[in-house]
């Protein structure tokens, strides 16, 4: 694990409409991540950005605006100790903090009958499930101790909403996120905290490149972010970006069991290990 050192900004936490500018977010080499940092950097924030690959956040700090504001944390958020460790730096930093987001996951396609991809399967539930709970854990009681209503966001994905063939650990691993994230908003709900669930569609990013189907409604990186913070701003509870996926999904989650297996018997399945690359 490392961080960058630094003294941080002076803050003050006893604004009650205090801007939402002191930013943490997991995953952040690549992908949604980066480009939700790219966002909130170009918007004035202060980011703590944590991933496993230290190299690839140096050079993305470089590259965003006002880099000496922004801190890094090369540190796999399996490694729970490591992440409490950099949370509790980055809210000494910064001040306390407003916005967390936990991006960081993994995806492979995993098949229950080769025993190979059971640790596959347990990988990706401890990177976006488990690693979500403890990202948003140092946070709480930074949160719960400023007067300005603080963001706990969890990444879904539309994925999570009916499994699909061939990515039962994603599918499950994105379903279990949201229905945590749910359980977790009704608990901060009298703390003043908000928890956003989004749900992304397919974002070109590193994860869905490698595909092997069609991806309706493919939107770019940065438009994600923007879409992604304006919800995260209005600190609603859950929201499927794009919206036209959010339909989709609701559909699907409407049709019948026999109608539904039927339709996606003979659906493509995503890369198992061997034949993907990590995402973050």
């Amino acid at each position: 694990m490392r961080w960058s050192p630094g003294p941080g900004p002076k803050r003050s936490n006893s604004h009650v409409n205090r801007p939402l500018n002191r930013v943490f977010i997991t995953g952040a080499s690549s992908g949604l991540g980066a480009a939700l940092a790219t966002h909130y950097a170009r918007a004035g924030a202060t980011l703590g950005l944590l991933a496993r690959r230290g190299e690839a956040l140096d050079s993305l700090v470089t590259a965003l605006p006002n880099p000496q504001l922004h801190r890094t944390y090369a540190v796999d958020v399996r490694d729970h100790a490591a992440l409490q460790a950099a949370a509790g730096a980055f809210l000494s930093y910064a001040g306390g903090i407003d916005i967390v987001i936990a991006n960081a996951g993994i995806s492979y396609g995993t098949l229950t009958e080769h025993g190979e991809d059971l640790q596959v399967f347990s990988d990706i539930v401890a990177t976006n499930v488990t690693a979500t709970v403890a990202t948003f854990a140092p946070f709480i009681e930074a949160m719960r101790g400023q007067r300005s209503a603080g963001r706990l966001v969890g990444i879904g994905s539309v994925a999570g909403i009916r499994g699909l063939p061939g990515a039962g650990a994603y599918s499950a691993s994105k379903a279990a996120v949201m229905t945590y994230c749910e359980s977790l908003r009704i608990e901060m709900r009298r703390h003043g905290i908000r928890v956003v669930t989004i749900a992304p569609g397919y974002v070109d990013t590193p994860m869905t490149r490698h595909n092997p189907y069609p991806m309706p409604f493919l939107l770019a990186p940065d438009v994600f972010a923007v879409r992604a913070a304006r919800a995260i701003e209005q600190g609603v509870s859950y929201r499927v970006i794009p919206w036209q996926m959010g339909i989709v999904a609701r559909l699907l989650r409407m049709l019948p069991d026999a109608l539904y297996d039927f339709a996606f018997a003979r659906a493509p399945h995503k890369p198992r290990k061997q034949t993907s690359n990590p995402l973050k």
